[in-house]
């Protein structure tokens, strides 16, 4: 198992392994997501702070997720699509992985540990659930699926000032 976040093997959405060392001295927003849900719309407010905020060093990562009520079926191709298709998305798309259960993706498993939800229970409760990293991961920030993308800009300019 990594100690890092950033040494754990993630597979892309066109199928390529990488780790997240890229990204070590970046604002990362790590985000479930799914294609047919009630948030999928927070896919367009995911996008504009990306591009508000990319040139300062932010970057959100997309983790799409099919195990809550099957809404996120299709193949990584097919997700792709979607998610440049319908909300122009550009930013880094991984092959879909489970965020809950024994066969949790790690960097899920590693996420929960360190930002609990509410309650200081680990489970993710539904798409759309947002991690905020700090550069070097100093500090990790759960946001609900219910909090809007757009309503976390002040935390991420708030870190994007201390890096």
């Amino acid at each position: 198992m990594a100690d890092s976040l950033y040494e754990i093997p993630c597979q892309t959405i066109k199928g390529e392994w990488v780790t997240l060392a890229p990204y070590q001295d970046q604002v990362m927003l790590i985000v479930n997501t799914a294609s047919h849900c009630g948030f999928t719309r927070q896919y367009a407010e995911l996008e504009a702070l990306y591009q508000q905020f990319q040139e300062q060093g932010f970057v959100v990562l997309g983790f799409p997720c099919n195990q809550f009520l099957q809404q996120e079926p299709g193949s990584e191709n097919e997700i792709a699509a979607f998610c440049e298709q319908k909300f122009q998305v550009s930013f880094p798309m991984f092959a879909k992985v489970n965020v809950n259960g024994e066969n949790a993706h790690p960097l899920y498993g590693l996420l929960k540990r360190q930002a609990p939800g509410l309650f200081g229970l680990d489970k993710i409760k539904w798409n759309f659930t947002k991690f905020l990293v700090s550069p070097q991961a100093k500090t990790i920030q759960r946001f609900s699926p219910i909090t809007s993308p757009l309503a976390i800009s002040q935390q991420i300019e708030g870190h994007l000032m201390c890096a």
